[in-house]
């Protein structure tokens, strides 16, 4: 640890101001231990991590030596896929437009063809643009609605989806085989300039017109295109393009937040940048009052996540979680489609399996057939391509309980430019019917019952983090529950060797006899386990008080406070 913290203060490859970093901290046993005691671990989801010197941060270093190990999987597929080339793109974040350089550069320096973007972009729109340029790989700099001290480094396949898990370990393999500063290839500033393929902004228009295709229904906003709509980027991604798309497909009176347009990866008026926090909106919720609107959107930094606020029947706005946005995505879609004679008869949904179960009450209801998958929106364009080569379903919408939504085939990951125009598409055929987003949701509740969604997490601290949520996760396989709250456990699914048709995963997976679900997965990108608790009752506080019992009993049994 000491030894390699040794070698950044050392290497004449470490830039001065890196230096001054580390030397900072060289008597702080701490700091080196948070630092240097650790790398960051790639996986499907890439890198993220505290932008800092170090091998456990975000740098230059780390994104290159990232790069050299993506780059040794292209090179491994021969010339031709180096020629295919490789889409960079990026958020606002500190730092995000220096790696998205860095990684440029390390690829001119391998022999590979690099595309980037000119600017920021939506992390959807390089997805786009992988399928869009049939390049053989992507890489997109962004630590999504993460605190203002984090960046990210995620890497996507041909298919416009995240590494696979096996692509993942083959690229995580080269790293650990790269010397950081020694064994990564780097172009100088004058070859990736000459080299480097500049994506302009009148390339957006290419993703906008398949964004635009997935309306299913474009005269209901015809007739309510006075419709007011108040719009957040939270100083990210979708700045521009969001309201953009809404001005193309017919929508008029969109006001956006003048205070969070301003592009920052200080995030100058939220705590956090997540738009599930209804605290995100106390900017919007106050033009969306000046204004008349019934309902705001907000977009993450990264503008692949979509938060929905709507007023009540009081007056007062609610901010919408994730399932409730996508149970009533899902069910406007369908029933739009069928109402329009578009819903085809293999229709097909996907979601999470931590996502909620009204979307399986909806689906029966409309003939459609719905796919659980495991969390990672990568499984969801699985699914798409399974269903592309073999004919047997047409996709139709998927989504996951983190606020993220995909209607269109043309990107493999969530999009919340095309969510953004949806959500208001649904909301003028509400509209038009005398009712707000709030309003619909109640009519979903009388239809199906209230379902209730809690999502809660053990975290874990210090540099054993890691050991500690696997012992945790050994802990609950080696007991088997009877009942959680008096309710009887029915079914429990380890997925670590397969189960459910799905592939292997670290997830536990309880189904009780009255339809309530509790699914335990360690998180992919944070040291906590994640417990998501999904039940359904006649009515609201019925519902909040299963789940909070079952949420109790699952904490119980597993021995933590």
């Amino acid at each position: 640890m000491k030894e390699m913290m040794t070698r950044w203060l050392t290497d004449p490859a470490v830039d001065d101001q890196t230096r001054a970093e580390v030397a900072s901290i060289a008597e702080n046993e701490e700091e080196i231990l948070s630092r240097f005691g650790a790398c960051l671990s790639f996986g499907t989801a890439g890198l993220r991590g505290i932008i800092g010197a170090g091998t456990n941060r975000m740098n230059i270093y780390v994104v290159r030596q990232a790069t050299q190990g993506l780059a040794d999987l292209i090179l491994s597929m021969g010339s031709h896929a180096a020629e295919r080339g490789v889409v960079v793109g990026h958020d606002c974040r500190i730092l995000s437009r220096e790696f998205a350089v860095e990684s440029c550069r390390v690829l001119v320096a391998n022999g590979i063809k690099a595309y980037l973007f000119d600017e920021l972009r939506p992390t959807p729109e390089v997805s786009f643009a992988i399928r869009d340029l049939n390049c053989i790989a992507g890489i997109n700099i962004t630590a999504s609605h993460n605190p203002k001290e984090y960046n990210g480094y995620k890497a996507y396949w041909e298919d416009g989806a995240q590494l696979s898990l096996e692509q993942a370990d083959v690229v995580y393999a080269s790293i650990c085989a790269t010397d950081i500063f020694n064994g990564v290839k780097v172009s100088s500033m004058e070859e990736f300039e000459a080299k480097t393929i500049l994506l302009a902004k009148d390339y957006d228009d290419r993703f906008l017109e398949k964004v635009l295709e997935c309306r299913v229904n474009p005269a209901v906003i015809s007739r309510q295109q006075d419709m007011s709509i108040i719009y957040t980027p939270l100083h990210g991604t979708g700045y521009r393009l969001v309201p953009e798309v809404l001005r193309r497909a017919g929508f008029e009176n969109v006001t956006c937040v003048p205070s969070q347009m301003v592009l920052s990866g200080q995030f100058p008026t939220v705590a956090l940048p997540n738009p599930e926090y209804k605290d995100c909106f106390i900017d919007a919720m106050k033009l969306a009052n000046e204004q008349g609107a019934d309902f705001i959107i907000g977009t993450d930094p990264d503008a692949d996540r979509v938060g929905v606020v709507v007023r009540k029947s009081d007056g007062e706005f609610e901010a919408l979680s994730g399932n409730q946005t996508g149970a009533l995505l899902l069910d406007y879609i369908l029933r739009a489609r069928k109402e329009t004679g578009n819903l085809p008869a293999n229709a097909a949904a996907v979601k999470s399996i931590v996502s909620t179960e009204m979307t399986a009450a909806i689906c029966r209801k409309y003939g459609v057939t719905m796919f659980n998958v495991l969390t990672g929106f990568k499984f969801i364009g699985e699914k798409i391509k399974e269903f592309e080569a073999d004919h047997s379903h047409t996709y139709v919408f998927g989504f996951e309980e983190s606020y993220g939504y995909l209607t269109g085939t043309y990107a493999r990951d969530k999009d919340a430019v095309a969510a953004s125009l949806m959500v208001s598409e649904m909301a003028a055929y509400y509209r038009e019917k005398g009712m707000t987003l709030a309003d619909a949701m109640d009519a979903l509740y009388a239809e199906y019952g209230v379902y209730v969604e809690k999502t809660v997490s053990i975290a874990m601290k210090g540099v054993d983090a890691p050991e500690k949520m696997k012992a945790l996760m050994r802990g609950l396989r080696s007991n088997r529950p009877e009942t959680f709250a008096g309710i009887s456990v029915e079914s429990v699914h380890d997925l670590e060797k397969g189960a459910m048709g799905l592939p292997p995963s670290n997830v536990l997976y309880y189904r009780l006899t009255d339809g309530s679900v509790l699914v335990v997965r360690p998180s992919g990108t944070e040291p906590k386990v994640k417990i998501y608790v999904m039940v359904s009752a006649e009515t609201r506080p019925a519902a909040e008080q299963k789940a909070e019992d079952l949420r109790a009993a699952f904490f119980a049994f597993a021995g933590v406070e």
